[in-house]
């Protein structure tokens, strides 16, 4: 019998997201097809483990897992239970409990079901033939040849490569390196899908499914398709103005810092953030710190003789 999703990841139904995420990992590590070139079952389960941690990492998905809605591939399941039983007809009509055997499907008043059979079979050429049996007239679709199972991978890609949208080269399962596409609106978790690379099948090649990760970065943080960064500036450059090189993912450039600027001020630099899905680019939102040395005998000297004017927390009432 196939393991389900959770057998896969080696846990049990209620495990915790940090308990899946951890299976998940572990076994990734031991699996990955970089460090298993020589054993296509390895690449086999991970694509399996892969897939398990794609569903169950859905809130929305898992959930309807574990209801029995949907199956290990995420698809739906049989509204029927995969058969044709509970359904019967009697004197007061239709009826909950049995199998189509008891069903009157002879002539006169009973009812007309070629409807309800067409619904099932796929398509009625005419309802009864003229040998009048219960399923003549009906024909079933050939079922086109199924194609062969999609892989999943894993891809963890550079914070500043994910702004700029940077092709990046991963080595797939059978051994081939391609150079992927990165799309605009990319977020953590985004899926891309890509055409037969995925095992073979009657019916052709599967997909290869790769769900992106973005890496956090030192001194970049994302707010929407805005990243933002804290920026250090000396006492004189707040206080006097000054033009100081700033670095965005794109490569640095040089910021205006106005006259008398305080700390926590925010400048912009427009169009220096994360693609959206139109292509448009957000901004890169910079935090003035202003960053007073802790021993510097001149500016203390400086703020001994100097008298600054007003009270700064008067706005708070104190």
């Amino acid at each position: 019998m196939a393991l389900d999703l959770y057998q896969r990841l080696g846990l049990k139904r209620g495990a915790s997201e940090a308990e899946i995420k951890k299976a998940y990992r572990s076994l990734a590590k031991q699996l990955h097809p970089d460090r298993n070139k020589d054993n296509p079952k390895a690449a086999e389960r991970f694509s399996q483990i892969t897939a398990a941690y794609d569903l169950l990492s859905d809130k929305d998905k898992r959930a309807r897992y574990d209801r029995g809605e949907i199956d290990e591939e995420g698809n739906p399941k049989m509204p029927f239970g995969g058969g044709f039983g509970g359904y019967s007809a009697g004197p007061g009509g239709p009826q909950p409990g049995a199998g189509f055997e008891n069903v009157n499907f002879g002539r006169g008043d009973s009812a007309d079901l070629s409807d309800l059979f067409e619904g099932l079979f796929g398509g009625a050429t005419g309802g009864r033939s003229a040998g009048g049996g219960p399923f003549s007239g009906f024909r079933q679709r050939a079922r086109a040849p199924q194609k062969g199972a999609d892989i999943a991978y894993r891809l963890k890609i550079p914070f500043e490569d994910a702004v700029a949208l940077k092709p990046q080269r991963i080595t797939l399962g059978d051994g081939k390196t391609i150079d992927l596409k990165l799309p605009p609106g990319l977020e953590d978790g985004t899926r891309i899908r890509l055409a037969g690379k995925g095992e073979e099948g009657p019916g052709g090649r599967g997909d290869a499914i790769v769900t992106i990760e973005i890496a956090p970065h030192r001194f970049y943080t994302r707010d929407g398709n805005n990243i933002r960064l804290e920026l250090p500036v000396t006492l004189k450059e707040a206080v006097l103005g000054a033009k100081v090189r700033v670095p965005t993912p794109d490569g640095p450039v040089m910021l205006t810092i106005p006259k008398g600027t305080t700390s926590g001020k925010v400048l912009r630099l427009k169009g220096r953030g994360f693609a959206a899905k139109d292509g448009k680019r957000g901004d890169q939102l910079v935090a003035v710190e202003i960053d007073v040395p802790a021993d510097n005998p001149e500016l203390q000297k400086f703020v001994e003789d100097w008298t600054a004017p007003g009270n700064p927390r008067a706005s708070l009432g104190v």
